[in-house]
């Protein structure tokens, strides 16, 4: 007698539905067989309009049970296609197919509207989106709108302060992989980003992007009292305390306050008699930077402060002021 399978169904029930058939040889096998085949289409596929089939883990239901068994790869991470380039791994053979063309550069799919190429059929549907200007999915919360349901489910972690992946070295939590990816170089000491210019590394790719500015002089951060430009956000921040008279760095020694923090550290050399910085032909310490440029020029010479009056040259400011008095005399 002739055996009956149905592909993705488990051994066992495999098994279950052949014993079954051996059991009554004496029913006619013609009518048998295609009564148990029936059977076991019902037991996998749901009638019409129904979804019997449900996910232990998360509670999703499905017609098929087949579906039930690919869904499943979500939650176990079995994943049986795997780039051999890369390693990636996919639960579908076609995913593998779209993400191997990230490897030959393949773009089989064109914006009619701009020639832009891509590897994906998905990633030009959400390109298209930039032409038409279309954003069908707001946020209920602030109203803000996004072209991509992805960007939403990401926008909508800044309002529910949901951090789901987590540092497993400082435990750290972050909103998305991405920042928690580009976090790890900080313990790792990875630095994947390079200046095309001075090659310099860094470990994160927002802190090339600040760094770039010092080479194109972009400062895209103006001061909306002096309109002084910054290059960073919070170097403009700082220089707002200058307008606002504001010190919120305090000396816990002396309680003197500071407008700025780096301000703050070289006054706490004061205290401490640290001289971290030295001069390279005397080994004479500092407790700042500026005292070691002034000092410098005793060794070089250069007197860059010049009197108005007599048109005598100092080496510092302090000189000049000094000698000015006596011209008031």
């Amino acid at each position: 007698m002739s055996s009956y399978k149905i592909p993705h169904i488990k051994e066992e029930d495999e098994e279950q539905w052949i014993s079954q058939e051996e059991d009554q040889d004496t029913e006619d096998s013609t009518i048998k067989g295609k009564r148990k085949t029936l059977d076991l289409h019902s037991k996998f596929i749901a009638p019409t309009g129904g979804s019997p089939f449900h996910c232990n883990f998360c509670g999703k239901r499905f017609k098929r049970k087949t579906n039930v068994k690919l869904h499943m790869m979500i939650h176990t991470g079995n994943k049986e296609h795997s780039c051999n380039v890369c390693g990636k791994g996919f639960k579908e053979k076609h995913y593998l197919q779209t993400h191997m063309r990230l490897h030959t550069g393949e773009k089989p799919f064109a914006c009619d509207q701009c020639d832009k190429r891509f590897h994906a059929k998905t990633s030009l549907k959400t390109h298209l989106k930039v032409h038409s200007g279309e954003k069908p999915f707001p946020c209920d919360i602030c109203g803000t709108r996004f072209k991509m349901k992805g960007t939403l489910k990401n926008h909508m972690m800044i309002h529910t302060a949901e951090k789901p992946f987590v540092c497993t070295v400082c435990s750290k939590g972050f909103s998305l992989q991405v920042h928690l990816k580009s976090h790890m170089c900080v313990h790792t000491g990875e630095k994947l980003f390079t200046c095309s210019v001075c090659t310099k590394g860094f470990s994160q790719q927002i802190h090339l992007k600040i760094h770039m500015r010092i080479h194109t002089g972009e400062k895209p951060f103006t001061c909306s009292v002096c309109s002084k430009g910054f290059s960073q956000n919070e170097t403009l921040k700082r220089h707002m305390c200058v307008h606002t008279g504001e010190k919120p760095f305090i000396c816990s020694v002396c309680s003197k306050g500071f407008s700025q923090k780096e301000t703050l550290k070289r006054h706490m050399c004061v205290h401490t008699g640290e001289k971290p910085f030295i001069c390279g032909l005397c080994s004479k310490g500092f407790s700042q930077q500026i005292h070691l440029k002034s000092h410098m020029r005793v060794h070089t010479g250069e007197k860059p402060f010049v009197c108005r009056v007599c048109a005598k040259a100092f080496s510092k400011q302090e000189s000049l002021k000094r000698h000015v008095c006596s011209h008031r005399r």
